[in-house]
């Protein structure tokens, strides 16, 4: 009965099967394939990270006793919900030498949703909201990304699809292994977080037409609009989160009508996640986007101004102070925002 109501629920949730469908039509496999290049094999990071629940799970101190299986998934994401049964088979048939824990990304998602998906889905194993840093230490791209740490404390296998492919990394990492010292690890620890009063960071980046935007100017002291964003915000929320899809179009049309004044400056930041620069750059010349943009590929900035949900608008002074931010259920206008400057 468990597995029926899942299904249904991926049946109802549309013709979005596999995930936001972008540019190149490059696959979730693909994509989390890529993110795991530089993570295959490497010792896995240390956490202590807290459940929605409040129990408290240390990795660091998993890792030499038994594997690890961290999913990373969303409420939104069709093949997340999918892939549920399979996920909640291997949590309920683990054993004392697999630990299996759910991690919601944090991304347009919220602990209401995710307790709700919770019981509608009759989820067991333990669930971690994810403030972004797990996401960057792992190289989140998609949803789901599977990571499989095995008992050496290395990680073993990175991917999107519950196949074959994860199964065999499943028990492979069960294995007792060589060697049995667990190699050095890092530590997670909250990178620099920046809030309304503080200032713009200085730095830079580099947009699609590789040219340079620096947040700081003081040699032309302007307003800058920092509006973050998700390339498939309209299409593919459109039929998970309608609401989250009809402020993402609203945002876009505000700030191109607003981008004309010359006052301000404006840059748009978008998210890594199911995202590449061939995906940002199309979403940019279908709906003739005027603004300058930039691919957050590693989710740093995300991380650095505390941005979880999209569409996010951060507003600073001319001197680069960050002075407002609007999030999606704000009821000011970024028109009315952008006037009062």
């Amino acid at each position: 009965m468990k597995i029926m109501r899942w299904l249904g629920l991926a049946a109802l949730a549309g013709v979005w099967l596999l995930g936001p469908l972008m540019a190149a039509e490059t696959t979730g496999q693909e994509r989390a394939e890529a993110a795991g290049k530089g993570l295959v094999g490497s010792p896995a990071p240390r956490a202590v990270v807290k459940t929605i629940d409040g129990d408290t799970i240390d990795l660091g101190a998993l890792y030499g006793k038994k594997a690890v299986y961290l999913k990373f998934w969303a409420t939104w994401c069709v093949p997340c919900r999918q892939q549920m049964p399979h996920f909640e088979h291997t949590y309920e048939t683990a054993g004392p030498d697999l630990a299996v824990i759910a991690i919601d990304v944090g991304f347009n998602d919220s602990l209401k949703e995710i307790q709700r998906y919770r019981r509608t889905l009759g989820i067991t194993m333990p669930i971690i909201l994810d403030d972004g840093q797990l996401g960057g230490a792992f190289n989140l791209r998609v949803t789901p990304q599977h990571i499989v740490i095995g008992r050496d404390g290395r990680i073993q296998y990175v991917g999107h699809l519950a196949d074959a492919r994860l199964d065999a990394a499943l028990l492979a990492a069960r294995q007792p292994g060589l060697p049995k010292a667990i190699p050095a690890t890092t530590a997670l620890s909250e990178g620099p977080r920046i809030n309304v009063g503080d200032r713009l960071p200085a730095q830079s980046v580099t947009t699609l037409d590789e040219k340079r935007f620096v947040f700081r100017t003081p040699a032309t002291p302007r307003p800058t609009v920092l509006v973050f964003l998700s390339p498939w915000c309209e299409s593919y929320l459109a039929t998970t989160r309608p609401a989250i899809s009809a402020s993402c179009r609203r945002t876009r049309e505000q700030v191109d009508a607003l981008a004309q004044d010359q006052r301000v400056r404006w840059i748009g930041i978008a998210s890594g996640l199911w995202a590449s620069a061939d995906d940002l750059r199309k979403y940019r010349d279908d709906y003739k986007i005027g603004i300058p943009l930039t691919l957050d590929e590693s989710g740093a900035l995300f991380r650095i101004f505390r941005v979880a949900d999209v569409p996010t608008v951060l507003i600073a002074d001319a001197q680069g102070k960050l002075i407002r931010r609007i999030v999606p259920d704000d009821r000011e206008s970024l028109r009315q925002a952008i006037g009062s400057l």
